[in-house]
C-alpha cells in the first residue's frame, strides 16, 4: 500500500511518441485525465518524421474503393489545417494524364468525387490544365500536354507531433522521452511499466501507440489476453531530397507504369522531395534506410516524367519510414490499407484496459486518437468529458487560416532587424510562439550565438526549454529541417553547445 501513497498514479499511460501517441495524449489531458506520455527516443523520431509531409485525402485509395477512409482523411485535412494554419497550408497537384495507364475520363471522375464527398469549402477545385501553355508543363518531359490540378494540403510532420505533445504538456501531461519501456504487467487493477533506469510507472489504463513496434510492446507485455489475429504489415516508404527541380508552386503526382505513384513535392525553398515506395519491410526497425534499388527506382520515376534526369549521385538526403499498416491480405504493399482499428483488453473486473492501435495515417491522427479516448472512456469515469480537439488551436496556431502572412509582417514591424527569410521560416514553425523567444531581443546581438543558416541560440534555448529537444539532431531534422543545410562542423559546434548547457 505505501508504494501507492508515495507515488503518481496516472490515468493513462501513453506508449509511443508519434503522432497517434502524441494525438491521444493531447485529447486524453484535455478531458482531465492525468497523463504520461512515454517514447524511448526523441518525439516523432519514427515513422511520424518520415511521411511524404501531405495531409490528403488519399486520392489512390479510391481505386481500391477505401471511400470511407478517403472521406474520413478529406473531413479531417481542412480541420487540421484550421487549427494549425502555421505549419500546414494549402498545396495545389498537378497530375499529368499518361497515356495508357489510367483512362483520363477515370481520373477525372476520381478527381470529382474527391472534391465533393469530404465536405471541402476552403480549398479550390479541380481543374484541366494545359501543359502546352502552362507554366506548370515546363519542367515536364514534352509528350505530356493534358494534366489535372487538385488540393491538398502540406504539412511539417514531426512538428505536428511535437505541437501534440506541446498542447498535452500544457493540459498537465507530463511527457518523457528517452524513456524505453521494457516491461509492463496488469497486476491488482493497474499497470505497472518498467521504464529502463527509472522508476516504475503506475496507470489505471494503457494507450499503446508504438506504431511499427505495437506487437513489440505486447509482447512485453504480461496480464492480458490478445484475440487472435489483428496484425500489422510492415510497409517502407523511402524518399529522396534534390536540389530544386522546378520553380513551380505546385507539387506533382505522377503515375507508374506498374500502377505504382509518386509525388514530386517543393521543399524547403531550394529542395524538391521525391517519393514514396512501398515494400514489405523484413529488418530491424532500428536500421530504417531508403535502400540502392529504391533510390533507383525514385530516380528513373521521376526522369520519366522530368526533364531533368536525376540519379542516385545528385540525391542530396533520403529517408525512409515504416508504415504500420493494418494487414487486410492484401497482394502488393501499395494496396494495403491505410485504414486502423483498435484492440481493447480489460481485466476480468473491467479494469486496467490496454487499448493498442494498429495502423493509421497522419491525416486521420485526430479523429484517431479522439476514438481512441472515447473507448478508454467506457472504462475510466473521469474519461466523460467530450471531444475538444477542434476548438483549440495547436500551440502557435491561433490566427487566421489565411494570416500567416499578416502574423510575419506584424513580426517584422516588431523586430525590423530580422531578415525576412528567417521570420518566414520561424512563423512556418513556430507561429505565434515565435514571440515566446523573441521577447527580450531588440538587435541580432541578442539572439546569442550564430550556429549558421538563421539558427541562432535563442532558438536552440527555445527547443531544448519548451520541445523536448536534447540534441543537435532532434532540432536540425526534427524540429527543423536545417540539417540539409548545415555542415558536419557546424553540426558539432550545435551539438557542443547543446551539451555544455545541460552540464552547467
Amino acid at each position: 500500500m505505501g508504494i501507492f501513497m508515495n507515488q503518481i498514479i496516472y490515468d493513462i499511460a501513453v506508449i509511443g511518441g508519434g503522432i497517434n501517441g502524441a494525438g491521444i495524449a493531447r485529447d486524453a489531458a484535455g478531458r482531465g485525465a492525468k497523463v504520461i506520455l512515454l517514447e524511448r527516443g526523441d518525439l516523432a523520431r519514427g515513422t511520424s518524421s518520415a511521411s511524404t509531409k501531405l495531409i490528403h485525402g488519399g486520392l489512390r485509395y479510391l481505386e481500391h474503393y477505401e471511400f470511407a477512409l478517403v472521406r474520413e482523411s478529406l473531413i479531417e485535412r481542412e480541420r487540421l489545417w484550421a487549427i494549425a494554419p502555421h505549419i500546414i497550408w494549402p498545396l495545389r497537384f498537378i497530375l499529368p494524364h499518361q497515356k495508357g495507364i489510367r483512362p483520363a475520363w477515370l481520373v477525372r471522375l476520381g478527381l470529382f468525387l474527391y472534391d465533393h464527398i469530404g465536405g471541402r469549402k476552403l480549398l479550390p477545385a479541380t481543374r484541366t490544365v494545359d501543359l502546352k501553355t502552362a507554366p506548370a508543363g515546363k519542367p515536364l518531359r514534352p509528350e505530356f500536354v493534358k494534366a489535372f490540378e487538385y488540393s491538398d494540403c502540406w504539412v511539417d510532420d514531426a512538428r505536428l507531433v511535437v505541437l501534440n505533445a506541446m498542447d498535452a504538456a500544457e493540459h498537465k501531461a507530463d511527457i518523457r522521452t528517452r524513456c524505453e519501456v521494457t516491461h509492463l504487467e496488469r497486476r491488482d487493477g493497474l499497470w505497472h511499466i518498467e521504464v529502463a533506469g527509472q522508476e516504475t510507472v503506475l496507470a489505471r489504463a494503457v494507450a499503446n501507440a508504438a506504431g511499427p513496434a505495437v506487437l513489440d510492446l505486447l509482447a512485453r507485455t504480461t496480464g492480458h489476453d490478445r484475440p487472435s489475429g489483428g496484425t500489422i504489415r510492415l510497409v517502407r516508404g523511402s524518399h529522396i531530397v534534390v536540389r530544386k527541380m522546378f520553380d513551380t508552386p505546385q507539387a506533382y503526382f505522377c503515375q507508374n507504369p506498374d500502377g505504382r505513384i509518386f509525388f514530386a513535392i517543393p521543399y524547403e525553398d531550394d529542395f524538391t522531395l521525391i517519393g514514396t515506395t512501398d515494400a514489405d519491410h523484413k529488418g530491424s526497425l532500428d536500421d530504417i534506410h531508403a535502400t540502392a534499388e529504391e533510390i533507383d527506382y525514385i530516380c528513373a520515376s521521376a526522369g520519366a516524367y522530368f526533364k531533368q534526369a536525376i540519379t542516385a549521385a545528385d540525391v542530396l538526403y533520403s529517408f525512409a519510414g515504416v508504415r504500420p499498416l493494418v494487414d487486410d491480405g492484401s497482394g502488393k504493399p501499395e494496396t494495403a490499407s491505410r485504414g486502423y482499428h483498435f484492440e481493447l483488453d480489460v481485466d476480468a473486473d473491467e479494469r486496467a484496459p490496454i487499448l493498442s492501435v494498429f495502423g493509421g495515417k497522419i491525416t486521420t491522427y485526430r479523429h484517431l486518437a479522439e476514438s481512441a479516448v472515447e473507448r478508454l472512456a467506457q472504462h475510466l469515469t473521469i474519461l466523460k468529458g467530450e471531444s475538444w480537439t477542434l476548438r483549440q488551436s495547436l500551440p502557435g496556431g491561433d490566427f487566421p487560416i489565411d494570416g500567416a502572412d499578416r502574423l510575419a509582417l506584424d513580426i517584422q514591424q516588431e523586430h525590423a532587424y530580422l531578415p525576412a527569410s528567417l521570420i518566414h521560416r520561424w512563423v512556418r514553425s513556430y507561429g505565434t510562439k515565435t514571440r515566446a523567444f523573441l521577447s527580450n531581443a531588440s538587435g541580432l546581438a541578442d539572439l546569442g550565438t550564430d550556429f549558421g543558416h538563421g539558427l541562432y541560440a535563442v532558438e536552440a534555448d527555445y527547443l531544448v526549454d519548451h520541445e523536448w529537444a536534447q540534441s543537435a539532431e532532434d532540432i536540425l531534422w526534427r524540429r527543423s529541417k536545417l540539417g540539409l543545410r548545415f555542415n558536419t562542423a557546424q553540426t558539432q559546434t550545435l551539438e557542443d553547445y547543446i551539451i555544455s548547457r545541460r552540464c552547467n
